[in-house]
């Protein structure tokens, strides 16, 4: 397994949003590297979930806490004086930021804010990665790639929000800790966006995966909507390799790495949602779709792409696994999760995929 030079080991890392799909997936692996992980997060959203199937809540500091609460959230950062911090609770689903579109800002922006200034105003804290999405940019559904210097937009408040919480996390790094000034404040502050992920574990709500799998065990039709719609299509690991990278480059060269980095896959990965299915299907070998063009008034994009080149020049990052291979992993999670002790399942994926990379 990658150890990142080692620079996590034994090291306390904060995971905010820790019980969440990603977060949980980022906890097993920083525990496998050997850090002493703190969680802050609001409940999981189901008793399916990775983080409580995985058993996080004994083998990390597991605290519950709403983002917004600055008070609490700073209470965590005094008593356990985190030296990383990755920040990853949000409010992440484009049609709830409809119902919710107050909530949405609130969670996405001042939530992010309230993090910036608790490593602001924490001498232990010495790097933060900030996590947004690839749909923070302006989207123009062109075909060719966003990249990270391309105007920030968003038609929905999701998308939006995250775009503010781009530009906060930009403000706070020219007026409190610039590179310029590193030496004086000695901390470095990064943001990652990342494309649409798969994995194992996810149960969310209105997520096209968890979507699938809970149609296929109920032997129900799989429900999409928009079929055509084309996204950049990653498993979980890739995006989150990615931000253990960043940080270890934080880590070494502050002044430099201080900025915006894209994580998605290469151009074969980006496929429309409903052949995304189609191979999910064949690959789990059952399961029967039923594509419908929902009428909503909630706008949704229909293209969008990452380009990142800079990730993969600059950071010595580059996805490893195919669109098929990601499949696979997922597939294989949800078929043997309820056979196999869901940590260990999930470090042999981790595993796995590292040994891909290293050969």
């Amino acid at each position: 397994m990658e150890n990142f030079n080692n620079i996590y080991k034994d090291k306390v890392v904060l995971v905010t949003g820790h019980t969440g799909f990603k977060g949980s997936w980022l906890c097993i692996w920083l525990l496998e590297l050997g850090a002493k992980v703190i969680g802050y997060a609001l409940e999981p959203n189901s008793q399916k979930d990775i983080f409580v199937l995985a058993q996080l809540q004994d083998k990390m500091v597991d605290i519950r806490g709403d983002i917004r609460d600055i008070n609490k959230l700073k209470n965590v950062f005094e008593e356990y004086k985190p030296e990383y911090v990755f920040h990853l609770a949000a409010q992440p689903l484009v049609r709830e930021s409809y119902e919710k579109p107050s909530e949405t800002y609130e969670v996405n922006v001042m939530g992010t804010i309230h993090v910036l200034e608790c490593i602001r105003n924490t001498p232990a804290t010495k790097v933060g990665v900030l996590i947004t999405t690839d749909k923070c940019y302006d989207n123009k559904e062109q075909p060719w790639g966003y990249r990270e210097n391309d105007a920030l937009g968003g038609y929905d408040p999701y998308s939006s929000s995250k775009a503010a919480a781009e530009i906060a996390i930009q403000s706070w790094r020219n007026s409190f800790m610039s590179p310029v000034n590193y030496e004086i404040h000695q901390k470095a502050i990064a943001s990652a966006r990342a494309g649409n992920v798969i994995g194992g574990g996810d149960w969310a709500k209105d997520r096209l995966i968890p979507d699938c799998m809970r149609a296929i065990f109920s032997e129900e039709e799989i429900f999409i909507r928009n079929p055509q719609a084309i996204r950049p299509w990653q498993h979980v690991l890739e995006p989150l390799r990615g931000y253990l990278k960043l940080g270890e480059m934080l880590t070494k060269y502050p002044q430099q790495y201080s900025q915006a980095w894209n994580f998605g896959p290469t151009i074969d990965s980006i496929i429309p949602v409903g052949e995304l299915v189609q191979k999910l299907i064949h690959c789990y070998g059952s399961g029967k779709v039923n594509c419908i063009q929902e009428q909503t008034l909630c706008h949704e994009a229909n293209w969008l792409n990452l380009d990142i080149s800079k990730s993969v020049f600059k950071l010595g990052w580059k996805p490893i696994l195919h669109i098929d291979e990601a499949i696979r992993y997922t597939v294989e999670w949800y078929k043997q999760y309820q056979k196999e002790d869901c940590y260990l399942l999930s470090v042999k994926q981790i595993t796995n995929y590292t040994d891909l990379m290293m050969n």
